[in-house]
């Protein structure tokens, strides 16, 4: 009796052990997938560089309907979709999450973007996702990540404060720093005039002209960027 007691342990304990030894690849392969991220409820992968700390849809992941109040785009030959930071193409079971094609310019930034300042230029950022101002198409381009993207700045001392700005959007003061340096960039490049330098940085006798030529252009800018000038 006790010697068939004794091997019905030895064969559990031989059992147990080897149900382990079964169950350890499949618990070291979650743990290397979720390793350095956090998943929510949904499966949503937290975006936690810069601090921006928003939830996103997973690369790759495919979804039969798009989101409400998305956004269309035909770019270098493909259709793109996009919703609230999220871009998606057409793919086997309805649409997929994909990453953006450089070059692409949208007319609105995601609602969780994160300003960021890197090597003296504003970059604004969401999913992984680098945008930057472009007047000349009066939008935000998707670019490359900067080669310094570990390394944000400060943002630079505010210009032309004179130019009184209203956000209508809610926009943050980081935020509102980051579009009149940019708008105040643009007006610079656009009409000549500087107002930080000494007489505007214009010949003489040209200073009054430059300088209004300087102020339509900021305001235009900035009321494209939904702000109220005064």
């Amino acid at each position: 009796m006790r010697q068939t007691l004794r091997l019905a342990m030895v064969a559990l304990t031989a059992g147990l052990a080897w149900g382990a030894l079964c169950a350890a690849p499949a618990r070291a392969a979650d743990e290397h997938f979720d390793r350095g991220r956090v998943i929510d409820g949904r499966g949503r992968v937290l975006d936690s560089r810069y601090n921006h700390g928003h939830f996103y849809p997973a690369v790759g992941a495919s979804v039969r309907v798009l989101p409400e109040g998305y956004r269309p785009y035909f770019f270098g030959g493909r259709s793109f979709y996009f919703s609230a930071g999220v871009w998606y193409a057409p793919g086997p079971a309805g649409f997929v999450v994909v990453r953006p094609p450089v070059g692409v310019v949208i007319s609105v930034l995601p609602p969780y973007y994160s300003t960021v300042w890197i090597g003296g230029v504003p970059y604004y950022y969401a999913n992984d996702v680098y945008y930057t101002w472009n007047p000349a198409q009066s939008g935000y381009v998707v670019v490359d990540p900067p080669a310094n993207a570990a390394q944000p700045s400060a943002p630079p001392a505010a210009e032309a404060q004179d130019v009184i700005i209203y956000p209508k959007n809610g926009q943050s003061k980081e935020q509102q720093a980051a579009d009149r340096y940019d708008c105040h960039s643009w007006a610079k490049s656009q009409t000549g005039f500087d107002p930080t330098q000494p007489g505007g940085g214009a010949p003489p006798g040209g200073a009054a002209g430059g300088r209004s030529a300087y102020d339509r252009a900021m305001s235009a800018c900035l009321t494209a960027r939904g702000y109220q000038v005064n």
